[in-house]
């Protein structure tokens, strides 16, 4: 089966990152589909049906935040056996969404898609909690609000810890994530696991891309987008793209505008 090709995911994902309510799972499948070439329309629409299979399987509304919880660790971490380990920092598929459904496995912000996913067809009051360095799941509000942590095969937290460091959670870390938010934060997780890894600017540059696609964006990640093409020895246009940042930043910043049009100026010497 063939898979989308890089253009047209990316006009998708520009066009659904843009739309009025965008669709969290559409989108990290379309992120998938930019990693992983083989997926087309067809895996993109399995996935969709497999959580809404999965959501079919929870008890019909269970009750409260808590009675959600619980029904969502039995299902999910219980039955199924999502959660994951320290191995799935290190592979890229811990990112990729329709990867994370097939292996059961993934990093926090991913298992929290599955579980927002499936929770949110299934009628529950879920968001994402950006907490620092350790993405978990909220549901209710208010004194009812019950955090889980899907990493942990969906642990219900005490309301003190903040997951991956144990300290105290505050209180306006608890925003609901955005969507596009969240999006946003699986590309940033993209991007750092290829830039530890020279050889594969091929992912770097993906990730770049559609993040510049996101509605809001750092202007720094033009800059990062020239680098990247430097490291791929696409060094005209990786200087154009740094011109262009540098042309963006010289109203507030001067020296970083000369800095980085020097670097522009060597990626345009590596020609000679």
């Amino acid at each position: 089966m063939s898979g989308f090709g890089a253009e047209e995911v990316r006009r998708r994902f520009a066009e659904e990152a843009r739309s009025e309510r965008p669709d969290l799972s559409l989108l990290c499948l379309l992120v998938g589909a930019a990693g992983d070439p083989t997926l087309g329309e067809d895996g993109v629409d399995a996935a969709q049906v497999l959580l809404d299979e999965l959501a079919g399987q929870l008890p019909y509304r269970p009750g409260s935040p808590a009675a959600w919880a619980e029904a969502l660790r039995k299902l999910l971490g219980g039955r199924y056996g999502f959660g994951g380990t320290p191995v799935d920092y290190r592979l890229l598929e811990s990112s990729l969404l329709h990867r994370v459904l097939e292996r059961r496995r993934g990093l926090p912000i991913l298992l929290s898609v599955v579980w927002m996913e499936v929770a949110r067809r299934a009628g529950a009051p879920v968001y994402g909690v950006a907490a620092p360095g350790h993405f978990v799941v909220g549901l209710g509000t208010g004194e009812e609000r019950v955090l889980v942590d899907p990493f942990d095969g969906g642990r219900v937290l005490d309301g003190r810890e903040a997951g991956a460091s144990g300290g105290a959670l505050d209180e306006s870390l608890l925003v609901p994530a955005e969507p596009l938010a969240v999006v946003g934060r699986v590309l940033n997780n993209i991007r750092s696991w290829a830039g530890s890894r020279l050889e594969r600017s091929d992912v770097a540059l993906w990730a770049v891309e559609l993040a510049l696609l996101l509605p809001s964006h750092p202007a720094r990640l033009r800059y990062e987008r020239g680098q990247v093409l430097v490291r791929r020895g696409e060094f005209v246009a990786g200087a154009e793209e740094m011109e262009a940042y540098a042309e963006l930043v010289e109203v507030v910043d001067e020296g970083l505008a000369e800095r980085v049009r020097g670097e522009a100026r060597g990626a345009r010497a590596l020609l000679n």
